[in-house]
């Protein structure tokens, strides 16, 4: 006889099966690796040093370079846009260095006065930094270069990057404006010119600075009113400076 007052046991459930596991994470590159993409300088993360992660080797380009931007729905190119903005004049913006070495030796690269190359010999004919040229027209697709051999580090005590708008009206802010560093090896270092200053003329953009043997680079975007002579005085670089032109 059936007693209906029970209920009929539940089939016990099946065993659980672990959840799959997730494969192991690659292993790192032998030697730990590179990360060859890009360190972008800003506010909250200003310095990086060089030296770790590009070594002291080979030659750093550091290039200038200005981005096309449609404004008020005009096309072409930042030069084109400033001088239509300043009523047609011509603009010309520059790179530029101010350069101290370890043995008290000082100086300023840049096109004005056709000073494309620090004073600074290395008794062959060579130079620790110098301008490969000077683009007045802004058709030049590569921009502005400015080269620091990195095997001379120990020569170095600090190099000032900075920008100039040789002739025009300033409008930093329709520049887009960017300084890229290209190590031989090792991630690219951007310093983005995304604060303004239209009453300015020159910017300062990044200081490299030999501490201790170790090459760091650090974001100034930091904008000057007045020439050379007063970027000299802001950052305590202590020369002389006569007018010159190109």
């Amino acid at each position: 006889m059936v007693d209906y007052t029970k209920r009929p046991k539940s089939p016990a459930p099946p065993p659980q099966q672990p959840p799959p596991q997730a494969p192991p994470p690659p292993a790192p590159p032998q030697g730990g690796g590179v990360n060859l993409g890009k360190v972008s300088l800003t506010k909250a993360a200003p310095s990086v040093s060089l030296t770790k992660t590009a070594g002291t080797t080979g030659v750093l380009r550091v290039n200038l370079n200005w981005n096309s931007r449609p404004a008020g729905g005009g096309g072409g190119g930042f030069l084109k846009r400033l001088a239509s903005a300043a009523g047609g004049g011509a603009i010309d913006l520059d790179l530029g260095c101010l350069y101290e070495y370890a043995d008290g030796s000082k100086g300023v690269i840049q096109a004005l006065g056709n000073a494309f190359r620090g004073q600074h010999s290395l008794g062959d004919g060579r130079s620790v930094a110098w301008l490969d040229g000077d683009d007045r027209s802004g058709a030049v697709s590569g921009g502005e270069n400015l080269l620091i051999d990195l095997q001379h580090t120990a020569l170095i005590r600090r190099i000032l990057v900075f920008a100039l708008i040789y002739e025009g009206v300033p409008n930093w802010g329709q520049a887009d404006a960017v300084v890229t560093m290209y190590p031989a090896s090792g991630p690219q270092i951007e310093v983005r010119l995304d604060e303004h200053d239209p009453r300015a003329r020159i910017c300062a953009i990044a200081l490299l600075e030999n501490r201790g043997g170790e090459l760091v680079v650090n974001r100034e975007v930091r904008y000057v009113h007045g020439g050379q002579d007063v970027l000299d005085r802001t950052y305590g670089w202590g020369m002389d400076w006569t007018p010159g032109r190109k």
